[in-house]
């Protein structure tokens, strides 16, 4: 059965963004390191357009991030990384967000997920109070707030923290 195009650039579109802030680049600095406008860019990360070929390969080679897991979400982000813990992290933070009825958008998503991995592969314990704070800021620099309040941000417990 072939995949919805659209959840498939929205998809690719938030790898993007998690392999962008790993290797600690705006928006703009990724568009420029590949070669295309910002305003280009920024459309892959909002999963509006699908990622060129040229885009994907540059990506790759000057930053070693996988190319299949940018596609497909397949692999590794980076050789090196712990696949598994990853994707721990992910349905850890999904699983909040839907249970709170909290809506951020994929981009954002995708920032929280690479502060949260890059502490874990710093070794660095992140607690329930740094992946609120995480949330929080997103949502305000989206204008995203809403009538969404984390007053019960002490009831949040992701269970066990990826090690």
């Amino acid at each position: 059965m072939a995949r919805d195009l659209k959840a498939v650039f929205s998809a690719m579109g938030a790898r993007l963004a998690i392999a962008r802030n790993e290797v600690g680049l705006t928006q703009t600095a990724m568009a420029d390191a590949i070669g295309v406008s910002h305003r280009a860019y920024h459309s892959y990360e909002k999963g509006q357009r699908g990622l060129p070929v040229e885009a994907l390969v540059a990506i790759a080679d000057k930053f070693d991030v996988d190319a299949a897991w940018i596609l497909l979400g397949t692999k590794y982000v980076r050789a090196a990384h712990d696949f598994e813990a990853l994707k721990r992290i992910e349905i850890s933070l999904d699983q909040h967000l839907t249970k709170e009825d909290i809506r951020i958008k994929s981009e954002k998503r995708g920032a929280i997920v690479a502060r949260w991995y890059q502490s874990h592969i710093e070794g660095r314990e992140v607690s329930d109070d740094d992946v609120h704070t995480w949330i929080e800021l997103v949502r305000e620099q989206s204008g995203e707030q809403g009538k969404q309040t984390l007053e019960h941000v002490a009831t949040f417990s992701l269970g066990a923290h990826p090690p």
